[in-house]
């Protein structure tokens, strides 16, 4: 807990260097999480998959171009890597 505390912080401090890092993470991870849930099949459920994978990336790159406080960016930061991930595995595993 407190090495998550400590990175937490140290986004906050650093709040300008992060979010060019952030930005650039989160549209790269949400890209092949998008290619992955296309290449398997196309219904209701992997539309559904795209729609939560686009949403929760643009929220974070919103959040950071509308200059929200630095504790939002980050929470939706690790929100869309936690989400991003996870589908990408869940490709991968079932794929």
């Amino acid at each position: 807990m407190a090495t998550l505390s400590h990175i937490k912080n140290d986004f906050v401090q650093n709040i300008n260097g992060y979010s060019s890092l952030g930005i650039v993470l989160s549209t790269w991870l949400g890209g092949i999480a998008v290619l992955l849930v296309f290449s398997m099949s196309n219904g209701l459920l992997p539309m559904a998959l795209v729609l939560l994978t686009v949403l929760v990336c643009s929220a974070h790159n919103a959040a950071i171009l509308t200059v929200q406080k630095p504790i939002l960016i980050y929470r939706l930061l690790v929100t869309s890597v936690v989400l991003n991930l996870s589908i990408i595995l869940g490709c991968l595993i079932l794929g």
